[in-house]
């Protein structure tokens, strides 16, 4: 059969003088891919300021800025989609290069930054230069500093993309009809938001949970689907037709090979990033848990380190620091132990030291149950030496008869507790730093005030409070926000290697504050190896001008968002882009 091309304006033009209905099929088809379409770019745009997040250290800045990009682009695809000749030949090269992009994104990028950070040990190898002489500025620095970037640049290319997808869509059916189609823009971007809810949806319950690149795969695929059907349906009103067949075929098996190796892939570049060995990684429904190995030889045991979303959260050679001032003094300040309260701290690591105080009960309430379950119990899919290290580490604590794990949001678990009219001698709030809003809440004054009432009179709460050095605004303010919701307030603050100089605020709800009931112990209630009373003692003081702009602080009040734009505000000018 000899091949018939049709250009739009013959399309339009009624040669039989019989008017064309758009049919009830070919409209009904074009619809749904619409909405699939839409649902494939709402990902997209998920999946990229994700993995920006993680790769920036801002998560949501990156959120942010990357649908604010993605919005600009799709605006600018829908006017340069004006430029394409034939709808139906642009549509469906546009699907495949869709899913091409939308698929290889992410691994590319890892690809990048990855080779990117190991260039300067490369070069200094091949050259023998010594570790003290890495090439780290000029151009190594610059290609360094803009790969960093590379998920936006990915996200204005899929954007214009995206972006031309509804007015070519609008135009194939214009083109299948002779009459004006009522309502043709409307009908569409009504396809288009019900696809997007349906993306959005899909990406909360399901893509969550699994490796990014997989997930990338995934949606790419349907870009591809819909690219077939288009094909099929439209077979003679596409140019290259044959082509295009050929090209969605070989995407198809890319596809394939990117969803069954491309994690693994995507991973190892990823580990690239870290200082030492990666040797598990695991995406849970809210954060990328990733797990080092730093081997030292001579029979000394090796150091393991936990990483979220690419942060330091502990190291197995000096965690011990960080988790004795966190609760031993805690515990020291307060009348009894009999009942203790720990928000976050899914680790154990922390519950690890409160058990030594043999408390009747202790409540860890965290929202990760898959972090839980890495450290409560042998997992099958981590290094058994990792899996056995991490029980060492926090003393198989998790599965304490004494203890309560509880899975819940803390601002809504807190309300819970408060419900059933408990009442704890202990509260220790480990939870991460607040670069994020959603994290913002659990260091307001209302959230304190809620564990104020959960509080016996004469118990003892603390907060980890972020570094006093990197970060002293939002060290400070987190003081402040604990003193409005009524509590009396000390800091304190101690090194860790790992962290550096880290801080935690401390509070009591009335009699004697914390800094004065500590200042008489001689010794310690309980046996530690590393803390002293005079190390305690010793942390309360800070430099003579340290709290000289205090007043000019802000508590963190409901809503008001001051704390998490104190520790962004830190994060830029004294940390910047930090890779692990």
């Amino acid at each position: 059969m000899q091949e018939i091309q049709v250009t739009e304006t013959a399309l339009n033009t009624d040669s039989t003088n019989q008017e064309r209905k758009l049919s009830w099929f070919d409209d009904t088809l074009l619809l749904g891919i619409m909405a699939v379409l839409a649902g494939c770019g709402l990902i997209y745009e998920y999946l990229l300021s994700h993995y920006a997040g993680r790769i920036l250290g801002a998560l949501e800045a990156a959120i942010y800025t990357m649908i604010g990009l993605m919005i600009v682009s799709m605006g600018i695809g829908a006017f340069a989609a004006r430029k394409i000749r034939c709808a139906f030949t642009g549509f469906a090269i546009l699907e495949l290069s869709v899913a091409l992009c939308g698929s290889l994104a992410i691994l590319i990028t890892a690809a990048v930054i990855g080779f990117g950070q190991q260039l300067p040990q490369i070069i200094a190898s091949t050259l023998g230069l010594p570790p003290d002489q890495l090439p780290e500025g000029g151009f190594i620095g610059l290609l360094q500093h803009l790969s960093e970037y590379l998920p936006y640049f990915w996200g204005i290319l899929l954007g214009l993309m995206i972006g031309m997808e509804i007015p070519l869509i609008a135009r194939v059916r214009q083109s299948l009809c002779d009459e004006h189609l009522m309502h043709n823009a409307g009908t569409i971007y009504g396809a288009d938001y019900v696809g997007a809810g349906i993306g959005a949806a899909i990406w909360v319950t399901f893509m969550l949970a699994i490796d990014i690149q997989l997930a990338a795969a995934l949606t790419a695929s349907f870009n591809l689907l819909a690219g077939f059907i288009f094909i099929w349906r439209f077979w003679d009103r596409i140019k290259w037709v044959k082509i295009l067949l050929v090209g969605h075929f070989i995407a198809s098996g890319i596809l394939l090979l990117l969803a069954w190796h491309g994690p693994g892939w995507e991973q190892n570049f990823n580990n690239l990033l870290y200082k030492d060995n990666v040797i598990y990684a695991k995406s849970t429904r809210f954060q990328q848990l990733t797990f080092t190995e730093r081997l030292r030889g001579s029979g000394i045991d090796p150091v393991y380190s936990l990483y979220i979303n690419g942060r330091l959260q502990f190291s197995s050679i000096d965690e011990h620091i960080y988790h004795a001032f966190l609760v031993h003094p805690t515990m020291e300040a307060a009348a009894r132990h009999d009942k203790v309260l720990i928000i976050g701290g899914g680790d154990g690591l922390g519950l690890k030291q409160v058990l030594k105080w043999q408390p009747k009960h202790v409540t860890l309430m965290d929202l990760d149950k898959d972090l839980l379950a890495l450290f409560a119990s042998h997992d099958t899919d981590m290094p058994k030496r990792l899996s056995q290290t991490l029980l060492k580490l926090n003393g198989d604590a998790l599965n304490d008869p004494r203890v309560e794990v509880l899975v819940d949001d803390a601002f809504n678990g807190v309300d819970k507790l408060l419900r059933k009219g408990e009442k704890y001698d202990v509260i220790i709030v480990d939870l991460p730093d607040p670069s994020h809003p959603d994290l913002n809440k659990l260091y307001s004054d209302l959230f304190y005030k809620k564990l104020k009432e959960l509080l016996n009179a004469d118990g003892a709460l603390t907060v980890q409070s972020t570094s006093p050095y990197h970060a002293p605004k939002a060290f400070i303010s987190v003081g402040k926000t604990l003193a409005l919701a009524g509590f009396d307030v000390s800091q304190y603050h101690h090194n860790v290697p790992s962290f550096g100089e880290w801080g935690w605020s401390i509070a009591t709800a009335s009699g004697k504050n914390a800094k004065a009931r500590l200042s008489d112990i001689e010794q310690l209630s309980i046996t530690d190896d590393w803390l002293t009373p005079g190390l305690i003692k010793g942390a309360f003081e800070f430099p003579g001008n340290f709290y000289q702009d205090i007043d000019k602080i802000q508590a963190n009040r409901i809503g008001s968002m001051q704390l998490y734009q104190y520790h962004q505000q830190a994060w830029r000018e004294n940390q910047g882009v930090t890779l692990f």
